[in-house]
């Protein structure tokens, strides 16, 4: 049994072959066929933050798969009542071939996991995103043939739990990461150690984004950070990704981001709604690697 909780549970030739299994899967979709590699399996998501990307792409990738799944919420659940988040996992393990879990601290996702007797998937916690990390990256594979060698320049709070994926994504695909952001929203500095060169860290969004093949954003205020909004606006506002800043990455580079976005805020309506952004298929793209991902843990 393997969980997969951060990247780092899987190697870069794990991934090579989640992508390639994910670009066959999104073609069988495309032809409509019918793929019921985990028919008679069953899938629960459990759900202490709120989600619709994460909650409908893994609902349609179990069930397009020919699987079954189970959704609950903490409202929904015991977990409201106080039942321990190891008892939750010794039951759902009885029931289910494999368990995503989206939650706050990475304290309850390794303590979930730990209790567990079936794969665990982390669906979102304060330390990281994997599973949209791997949306992004096949997005710009798809896009643009390959991911080894490209500049990848995320803006914004690089100390999120997006931020930290990149920067721990960048020792499996072999791109290089430009961070664009103030004091006090960089990633801890011995993550950054464990990229061995290949992140940049700037205060200046210019300098993160000229000569760029991918530009990401993210909001500026995540769920659990609403009392700071208001300072997080004021320090992050320089970074804005709009159409004069894009204009500074190469002419053929796509931009990302895995929503919910605000438009105004961290990105322009011009840029989320125009040519270069690839955030439609990125969005779409969590199912593909879903499924890809959801074989490997339960398959095996």
């Amino acid at each position: 049994m393997k969980h997969f909780l951060t990247l780092s549970d899987m190697t870069e030739a794990d991934y090579r072959a989640l992508f390639d299994r994910a670009h066959a899967l999104k073609a069988s979709r495309k032809r409509k066929d019918v793929v019921t590699t985990l028919a008679g399996r069953h899938l629960v998501l459990v759900f202490e933050k709120a989600s619709t990307r994460t909650h409908l792409s893994f609902e349609a990738a179990m069930y397009q798969l020919g699987g079954t799944v189970t959704t609950l919420s903490s409202a929904s659940s015991q977990i409201a009542r106080g039942e321990t988040i190891e008892d939750t996992s010794r039951v759902i393990s009885g029931y289910a071939d494999c368990v995503m879990f989206r939650t706050f601290g990475d304290d309850r996702l390794n303590a979930f996991a730990k209790a567990s007797t079936v794969p665990v998937i982390n669906g979102l916690s304060e330390g990281g995103h994997p599973v949209q990390i791997l949306a992004d990256l096949f997005t710009v594979e798809e896009r643009l043939g390959g991911v080894k060698g490209k500049t990848v320049a995320f803006l914004g709070d690089c100390a999120s739990n997006m931020g930290r994926s990149f920067v721990e994504a960048t020792r499996f695909f072999g791109f290089q990461l430009r961070l664009g952001c103030p004091e006090g929203y960089r990633p801890a500095a011995a993550l950054l150690a464990e990229a061995g060169g290949r992140v940049h860290v700037t205060a200046d969004p210019v300098e993160a984004v000229q000569g760029a093949d991918v530009v990401v954003t993210d909001v500026w205020t995540s769920m659990g950070q609403e009392a700071e909004s208001a300072r997080r606006m004021k320090d992050l506002g320089g970074f804005q990704l709009d159409e004069a800043l894009l204009a500074k990455a190469k002419p053929g580079a796509i931009v990302l981001h895995c929503l919910p976005a605000h438009r105004g805020e961290e990105i322009s309506a011009g840029v989320l709604d125009g040519p270069q952004s690839a955030v439609w298929d990125e969005a779409e793209n969590r199912m593909h690697v879903q499924k890809a991902l959801l074989e490997k843990l339960i398959l095996g």
